[in-house]
């Protein structure tokens, strides 16, 4: 991973160079963020700088023998920590005793990073079909111990990448403290987390924290046309739903099917006329498709919300949603929508969205809330 590859975040590169070129970096960082920004990328990237044979000003060459290993994930200095269901060792090579999926669990680790970046845990107990809790057992903080006791294999820094540290057993983490505290010469460790809250205040206080900010709506549309994931008319219609997640961004982008704020408007519009038979035939409809389009169909609806309460506080410069959809978005907040109206429908929305979470039948779901939306649509102010 090269800092090239990650979209925006420039003040965090450049602070991060800065401080590996000067001779002033930490030896622990914690990267810390909501799900689905670039914590684990910008790790990967900084673990491949600081080893680059020929390092640039604004990155690594990409070329050298140790960035084309990085950029493999088979770096030998650098060890990679992560969540897995807790098991008996089995056989050698299979770290903790589960195979996951694909059998070698590193190889497992290496093809879900290299695939998706910005992946969060559930993604990676999908990855390898996983069915017991994870943790970062006892074992793994031996495994760190013994690991930074060797030399380094090519003479630069050993590298420790802990992901999901929030999962790390108390005793992993206490087994920690003395070589976070004082670590051996050219050791870094990299810990990324999306919960920073959950680890203990004795391993917050031995690392420095980076805080890792959503993706802008410009740089998640730059980025998903640059990568050809998308037209730029659906990165248009992406990028507020996205929220700052490139995870989310790139779920999105994968849909078979476009829900957008057009397919919001045709539902508010069947609701408005209180139309029986569409109603139940748009909840057929909706109950048969992915429960993730579902929940995108409400977060579009969200996003109408939010537009529209900017649009009557005439603040556009702050509305996010293209310029194809405006015209529905304004007439909708304009002719049709107060803000009693607005706060009504938002928990309505947000109260869905939590129960298709928990598995709702979808069927059933939409075709009631169609008519509790049509009930605060067709009030009158």
């Amino acid at each position: 991973m090269l800092f090239s590859s990650i979209p925006g975040l420039e003040s965090t590169k450049e602070k991060l160079i800065s401080a590996s070129r000067n001779n002033h970096l930490a030896h622990a960082l914690l990267f810390h963020g909501q799900e689905g920004t670039a914590g684990l990328a910008i790790a990967l990237a900084l673990a491949t700088y600081v080893n680059c044979e020929i390092p640039g000003e604004h990155d690594a060459c990409g070329a050298c023998g140790s960035c084309q290993k990085m950029l493999k994930l088979i770096h030998p200095d650098v060890t990679f920590v992560f969540p897995v269901p807790s098991a008996p060792v089995k056989e050698e090579g299979k770290e903790n005793g589960e195979e996951g999926k694909g059998g070698n669990i590193l190889a497992n680790w290496r093809q879900f990073v290299l695939q998706n970046p910005y992946g969060n845990l559930q993604d990676w107990i999908s990855h390898n079909a996983f069915t017991k809790q994870l943790n970062i057992s006892k074992a793994a903080g031996k495994t760190i111990i013994k690991t930074l006791s060797m030399r380094s294999f090519e003479g630069g820094y050993k590298i420790i990448v802990i992901w999901s540290p929030e999962l790390m057993h108390d005793a992993t983490a206490n087994a920690l403290l003395k070589v976070l505290e004082e670590p051996p010469p050219k050791t870094l460790f990299l810990l990324v987390a999306n919960q920073p809250d959950k680890l203990l205040n004795t391993i917050l206080s031995r690392t420095q924290k980076i805080l890792v900010r959503g993706f802008m709506d410009a740089e998640i549309k730059e980025h998903l046309v640059v990568e050809e994931r998308c037209s730029r008319d659906h990165a248009e219609q992406i990028a507020p739903l996205a929220d700052g997640s490139m995870r989310e961004a790139y779920r999105l982008a994968e849909e078979a099917v476009d829900i957008n704020t057009s397919q919001f408007r045709d539902w508010m519009r069947i609701c408005f006329r209180l139309d029986i038979n569409e109603i139940v035939s748009f909840g057929d409809q909706i109950g048969k498709r992915d429960k993730e389009m579902q929940k995108t169909l409400l977060l579009a609806g969200l996003n109408v919300l939010r537009e529209s309460l900017l649009k009557k506080a005439q603040l556009d410069m702050l509305m996010r949603t293209s310029l194809t959809d405006r015209k529905f978005i304004e007439e909708f907040g304009t002719n049709v929508l107060t803000e009693e109206k607005m706060v009504s429908l938002y928990q309505l929305f947000n109260e869905a969205h939590y129960h298709l979470e928990r598995n709702a039948n979808a069927k059933i779901l939409f075709t009631a809330l169609s008519f509790d939306a049509a009930r605060v649509l067709r009030k009158k102010s």
